[in-house]
């Protein structure tokens, strides 16, 4: 008895030190027109940076508007072209938030965005009547698929998923990290999040908030931090995306509805959802339709929490945050 004993002792201890403990991996880099940092746990250690570069690079080359091949410059161009499965997600997804938010969410709102000088173009010279000429090239109702290809109601119709794709973009990593058996990471695809599990030590990942800035080049200072586990993050905001024409400045969130950049006093929305590519749609519909338009909407919704940064009469900022985001936050 006493020698099977002393050999479960160091078969125990044989097992004990082999088992191997997850190692952080950090990837960094830029991409997609600003920063990406995917930070995830395992116990081989692998590092996925070629396999993750390869995901930026596919969807680049379907719904990137800077990149003169990419699928949709040639949509917008009215070449003849066969849609991947890329442009297709983007395409349904941007049709359903429009459909959602009764049009203040319109992928086909790019050639405003682009007068306005919020694109790959650079901006006209703005005036009524060009902004309610271009009007009239905006409604997602006029663009559908058929065979794999785009049919537009009108050639001067042209695409922007800009609004959607880094959220996407994270929510591809995500899944390819999930086929890898990767069970804790956490994907930031220049500020569109998806997370998934947490740390080893049982903890959730811990994501800061930005506080509005005043200039698009302010320092960045956190205004709340929020504990994070399975779900995407994203934050719309207006104070460093925007341009000045005559002295004013204008927010880069457009209202597709009247052409002009919105002018309500919410300063940025954060959305907890699913998934980060509904997410980053849901802050956009959020920053475009306000905050007394856009709660009834978000309350409807099963699993979406937000988080409104305004300024009050004085010019004050405050906060206002749906009961499951305020139970996430964990330093106000």
């Amino acid at each position: 008895m006493k020698r099977i004993g002393f050999v479960s002792v160091i078969f125990s201890l044989v097992l004990l030190s082999c088992t191997k403990q997850p190692q952080k991996v950090v990837l960094q880099g830029l991409a997609q027109g600003s920063y990406y940092a995917v930070t995830y746990f395992d116990e081989q250690n692998r590092n996925f940076q070629r396999e993750i570069d390869s995901i930026f690079h596919s969807v680049d080359l379907s719904v990137n508007l800077w990149v003169d091949s990419s699928i949709i410059s040639k949509v917008n161009r009215n070449e003849d072209v066969m849609l991947d499965n890329i442009f297709i997600d983007n395409f349904n997804i941007a049709q359903e938030a429009a459909l959602l938010s009764d049009g203040y969410f319109d992928p086909t709102v790019s050639p405003i965005v682009a007068a306005w000088g919020f694109s790959y173009k650079s901006g006209d010279s703005l005036t009524p009547q060009l902004i309610d000429s271009l009007k009239t090239l905006v409604d997602y109702r006029k663009v559908h698929i058929e065979d794999g290809k785009l049919i537009k109601e009108d050639p001067r119709i042209t695409l922007d998923f800009n609004a959607i794709a880094q959220g996407y973009t994270s929510d591809l990593i995500a899944a390819f990290l999930d086929s890898k058996g990767i069970k804790n990471y956490l994907v930031d695809t220049g500020g569109e999040i998806m997370a998934r599990g947490g740390k080893p030590n049982g903890q959730p990942w811990i994501v800061g908030i930005e506080k509005p800035a005043d200039n698009w080049d302010s320092e960045r200072i956190v205004q709340t931090r929020i504990a994070l586990r399975d779900k995407g993050l994203v934050t719309s905001g207006s104070t460093r995306k925007y341009v000045e024409r005559n002295g004013k400045r204008y927010s880069h969130c457009i209202d597709p509805k009247t052409g002009y950049p919105v002018e309500h006093n919410v300063l940025s929305v954060t959305i907890l959802a699913e998934n980060s590519v509904w997410a980053d749609a849901l802050a956009s519909i959020c920053m475009v339709m306000g905050l007394e338009k856009s709660m009834p909407l978000i309350e409807n919704m099963d699993g979406v929490e937000a988080y409104y940064i305004f300024q009050n009469k004085n010019g004050a900022l405050e906060t206002f945050a749906t009961e499951g985001f305020g139970e996430c936050i964990v330093e106000r």
